[in-house]
């Protein structure tokens, strides 16, 4: 890829299989599921399966600077914190991405 401001070339990082597979092996399971509904458990269960497309998928999405359409899905929602419930300042917003996107990250 071509940095214009720059006028030099960037590679794409490498992702080794094996990190991958660390990253899902240590998924917590306790986790709810992304927008994608894809649950943290089946994650770690195909951690074997699924270690190898997804270091292809990573640095493939650097150099096209595109990542799946499921994978940028983003659900917020409000967290009450304390207070009156009546109150909207009494809430926080959590946003809940892939578990894809995150280990991607």
């Amino acid at each position: 890829m071509l940095d214009d401001s720059e006028g030099v070339w960037h590679k794409p990082p490498i992702i080794q299989e094996e990190a991958v597979y660390n990253l899902l092996c240590h998924l917590h399971t306790y986790k709810s599921t992304g927008p994608d509904w894809i649950h943290p458990r089946m994650l770690r269960e195909l951690a074997e399966e699924l270690a190898k497309p997804l270091s292809i998928i990573c640095p493939q999405s650097w150099l096209t600077e595109d990542i799946p359409d499921d994978w940028r899905i983003t659900s917020v929602t409000l967290i009450y914190k304390k207070g009156r419930k009546e109150d909207p300042r009494n809430y926080r917003p959590v946003s809940l991405t892939s578990v894809l996107d995150k280990i991607m990250e």
